[in-house]
């Protein structure tokens, strides 16, 4: 019976999981992007295996900046990394960018497009490629919302 019930809850669980952690779309970004800039990253921005390609959904409710962990130069972009949680709770709203000719000021903002939503505790490793204005050419990537 034991066994029963074990593989019953691990098949229930793997259900949820797949559910709750699609993937989501190839973004193209400016400053500041939103939905309605359909582009793919260069092929050299190809995320490693594991973390969610997303982008910007835009309409969320209360967007928030959140912190990102990684920069890496790809493209005329960069690709950025950050941990976060499953959707419709943790949303990709927009992304600003801010160029100057030392440094690339990136701000990653998320909200929820269903408050109502009960979501699972996990985390979730998200990057989105930023297409930038001109080449990086050793400029320094900061994060906007430290």
């Amino acid at each position: 019976m034991r066994r029963i019930w074990l593989a019953t809850a691990a098949m229930l669980t793997a259900v949820i999981m797949t559910a709750a952690c699609g993937k989501g779309d190839t973004v193209d970004s400016g400053s500041p992007i939103g939905p309605d800039q359909p582009a793919t990253p260069p092929a050299s921005a190809t995320p490693s295996p594991g973390p969610e390609l997303v982008r910007p959904k835009g309409g969320t409710v209360d967007p928030r900046k959140v912190p990102w962990t990684r920069a890496t130069p790809a493209g005329d972009g960069v690709m950025i990394s950050w941990s976060s949680g499953v959707e419709p709770c943790y949303t990709l709203d927009r992304v600003d960018v801010k160029e100057s000719d030392t440094e690339v000021t990136v701000t990653l903002w998320e909200g929820t497009t269903d408050p109502e939503a009960a979501c699972i505790q996990i985390a979730i490793e998200k990057e989105t490629f930023v297409k930038l204005a001109k080449p990086l050419a050793g400029r320094e990537v900061v994060d906007g919302a430290k």
